[in-house]
């Protein structure tokens, strides 16, 4: 009787024991389960999300079309913000300082890519960090502002695409040259403290020189002074040239003023400022510009490719552009010849 008893309560407590370790098993792979499952969620989120920190000099069409260009073109290829992509877009507003604190947050703030859309702001993005990509777009001169070795070989973790076509500057001087009216000098609103301003302007110079037209330039240093510069050329040119220069591009407006009041017919780099009031531009699309240096992020993020492999590249189009409503206000005539030479989706008025 005790021995059956001794039995039985042994029996109980081993059941008891199977019943507690099963539960401890169920309830521990339970927890488990909630765990891993929940980190591999975050794991994975956070394993496709990649961010991109942007860092632009200034606010002005071409410069902005440029940043919408590289945004799709990620989209185009899986990137999307929001999904899998977080976008840190800065603006340094023209000035050097800003330029450098925002880099230094990216250098630090753990971002996959750095694009730097204008010269001075990938400069400073390129000084911040050897070792995370930096792209660039709507650079004049990347070999001139220290961003790359050769455009076919980088050298380092920086490459992108350059905002100036070899032909482009010396094909919109000689139209310039056939085609304004008593044509003798040519004004040029510059701040040569940005170093691809001064590849832009030292290029229209040797081409107008060439074609025996004298230069008047009119300096600023920033976009208040744009204005006065502009109202400096009166009487003194037969044109005005704006050249790609982010001081004087985000103030155009006050400049196509100055050539509407005075019939001074206003000629610009980008197809963007044609579009706001500039007479004509030899050039391309800045959002095409950005969506190339996109396709070129994604060649570095998804294919794993280095900036030193990948080449910086030139715009792949160069075309007559015309606006026809500011050839009329700054005294400029558009002949048939001239409309003809120009593709109809670049005629604008």
């Amino acid at each position: 009787m005790m021995k059956s008893r001794r039995h039985l309560v042994m029996a109980a407590m081993m059941s008891l024991l199977m019943l507690f370790a099963a539960a401890c098993g169920n309830g521990g792979s339970a927890n488990n389960a909630t765990s891993e499952g929940s980190g591999e969620a975050k794991g994975s989120a956070e394993g496709k999300k990649v961010k991109i920190g942007i860092t632009q000099v200034v606010n002005h069409a071409s410069l902005d079309e440029a940043y919408k260009g590289f945004v799709q073109a990620l989209k185009d290829n899986g990137y999307v913000e929001g999904e899998n992509l977080v976008l840190d877009y800065q603006n340094a507003q023209g000035d050097q300082t800003n330029a450098a604190t925002i880099a230094q947050k990216f250098a630090t703030g753990g971002v996959d890519l750095i694009l730097g859309i204008g010269t001075s702001v990938s400069q400073a993005a390129a000084k911040e960090t050897k070792d995370i990509p930096v792209l660039f777009t709507a650079v004049t001169d990347p070999v001139g502002a220290g961003l790359v070795q050769s455009m076919e070989s980088p050298g380092g973790n920086v490459t992108g695409t350059t905002d100036l076509h070899p032909e482009a500057i010396s094909k919109l001087m000689e139209f310039i040259k056939d085609n304004v009216k008593n044509i003798a000098s040519v004004g040029i609103i510059a701040n040569e403290g940005e170093q691809n301003t001064v590849v832009n302007v030292q290029k229209a110079e040797e081409a107008l020189t060439k074609l025996g037209l004298s230069v008047v330039k009119a300096p600023v240093t920033n976009s208040s002074e744009v204005k006065q510069a502009a109202e400096s050329l009166i009487g003194k040119v037969q044109a005005i040239y704006v050249p790609s220069d982010n001081t004087v591009v985000s103030a155009l407006n006050s400049v196509i003023g100055v050539g509407n009041d005075n019939k001074i017919p206003v000629f610009v780099a980008e197809k963007d400022s044609v579009k706001n009031g500039g007479v004509a531009s030899f050039g391309f699309e800045y959002f095409d510009l950005g969506y190339t240096t996109g396709k070129m992020a994604v060649e570095i993020l998804k294919d794993g490719k280095k900036p030193a492999d990948v080449s910086a590249r030139i715009p792949e189009s160069l075309d007559l552009a015309l606006n026809l409503k500011a050839a009329a206000a700054q005294g400029f005539d558009v002949s048939d010849a001239m409309k003809q030479q120009a593709k109809p989706e670049n005629l604008f008025q």
